[in-house]
């Protein structure tokens, strides 16, 4: 791994964590004033034990969690990479740290939502292993909801 780059498991009570997750929040509202009402109740982060911080050049630029869906699902969440520190592979680095975490605590399946105006979101998932399922709860009938889905055993 590029030295570079420090891979951290933390918490979601982490400073650096609740940092990018306040800028990626900014980031989404921007982008989506119209649409705060309907999804911001499915922004809020409960106490969460497994998020993933990355730091490049020892300053927070990267970060996502999952939480329990059901017993063999996950959901991932929170996924952010800074603007600065896009097309460095970070985001592909958080989800496998995360799969990684998820399967060695028996889960076999990851879920996600994003945004359909999300493009570059979307394909990084789609390469990432992820296909476009059925939205799940909460985000059944939201049309501007696209939810994906993989197994984690197929982590590369």
């Amino acid at each position: 791994m590029n030295s570079r780059i420090k891979v951290v498991k933390t918490t979601s009570e982490n400073p650096d964590f609740i940092a990018l997750i306040e800028v990626f929040d900014t980031y989404l509202w921007e982008r989506y004033p119209e649409l705060k009402r309907e999804y911001w109740g499915n922004n809020i982060i409960e106490f969460n034990d497994n998020v993933i911080l990355i730091y490049l050049d020892e300053k927070p630029a990267a970060s996502g969690c999952f939480k329990k869906y059901d017993e063999s699902t996950v959901e991932l969440k929170r996924m952010f990479v800074s603007p600065e520190a896009r097309g460095l592979g970070l985001a592909q680095l958080v989800i496998k740290e995360l799969e990684n975490e998820a399967k060695n605590q028996g889960f076999q399946i990851m879920i996600l939502e994003t945004l359909y105006k999300q493009i570059e979101a979307i394909s990084l998932y789609q390469k990432a292993g992820f296909e476009i399922i059925e939205n799940y709860e909460p985000y059944i009938g939201l049309s501007n909801s696209i939810c994906m889905s993989r197994s984690i055993n197929t982590i590369q």
